[in-house]
């Protein structure tokens, strides 16, 4: 990704966006992993959790954005845990750092990764036999908070300056199962939808805006020159704002995640 990343901006929202994390951690076999790698590692706030589980293990942070990798770093403290910039198609299919993985995590990355399911067989090669790869990925690109999104980029006076920007697509559970499966794993996959309740004391307009604007509307932004940025922004807002009215509750954003569980046997890489 092209895109520089706001470790700040994206823990807006950090209780929403961790708690898939802890569900998915909590479906992940009994392990006593000696490496752990978290691909994609954001802030770090995964990176700490696993250092935290596992203290005698070596843990991985890896992220291509700087900016998160520095937040990563921070948020590891002085511990046993790392962060360090990389890229995940480069690791997954060898890269500098070769060796076999106990637990491999990946949480809201993937997504990011064009063809990313033709990836999965060598995140699977990577893990030792008996090694877990657990992740999961939004599965919300239905939903207005990204439709809205990409048609108004597809507008000619967004259109003309967004040629290949980057735009999150996942698949369904079953398709992680399938890809996994053929891959010689034993697998659990399944999805979740929130209900995330944004700004119920009501001091943020756009709530939906602020989350999406951290992550899936981002790049498209940022490719924008000033002026255009503006005005797309403006326009998202708006468009926002009538597809997620307040209500009593606050302003309710449902979000679909899909999840899977793999657990790598003896015959499979």
């Amino acid at each position: 990704m092209s895109a520089g990343w706001d470790p700040g901006h994206y823990t807006r929202y950090a209780a929403e966006r961790d708690r898939p994390f802890a569900e998915l951690m909590a479906r992940v076999p009994e392990l006593q992993p000696r490496r752990v790698v978290d691909l994609g590692c954001g802030p770090g706030h995964g990176v700490r959790w696993l250092a935290d589980r596992w203290p005698g293990a070596d843990v991985l942070g890896l992220d291509s954005s700087p900016e998160m990798v520095a937040a990563a770093r921070d948020t590891a403290g002085a511990g046993s845990a790392r962060a360090e910039v990389g890229d995940l198609v480069d690791w997954a299919r060898g890269g500098p750092d070769e060796g076999e993985v106990d637990l491999l995590v990946t949480t809201a990355t993937l997504q990011w990764v064009p063809g990313h399911l033709a990836l999965l067989p060598d995140l699977v090669g990577r893990l030792r036999p008996g090694g877990v790869l657990a992740m999961t990925v939004p599965g919300n690109m239905g939903e207005p908070s990204h439709t809205l999104r990409r048609e108004l980029a597809a507008q000619p006076r967004y259109a003309a300056h967004l040629a290949g920007v980057a735009s999150p697509s996942a698949h369904d559970p079953a398709d992680y199962l399938r890809v996994l499966s053929a891959a010689g794993c034993e697998v659990d996959a399944w999805e979740t939808t929130y209900l995330h309740v944004l700004d119920p004391a009501g001091e943020d307009p756009d709530p939906v805006f602020t989350w999406v604007s951290a992550t899936g509307a981002r790049p498209t932004r940022q490719a924008l020159p000033p002026g255009l940025r503006e005005g797309f922004a403006d326009e998202l807002r708006a468009a926002l704002r009538a597809a997620y009215p307040r209500t009593d509750a606050g302003v309710v954003l449902p979000f679909r995640r899909v999840f899977a569980v793999a657990t790598r046997g003896s015959a499979s890489g």
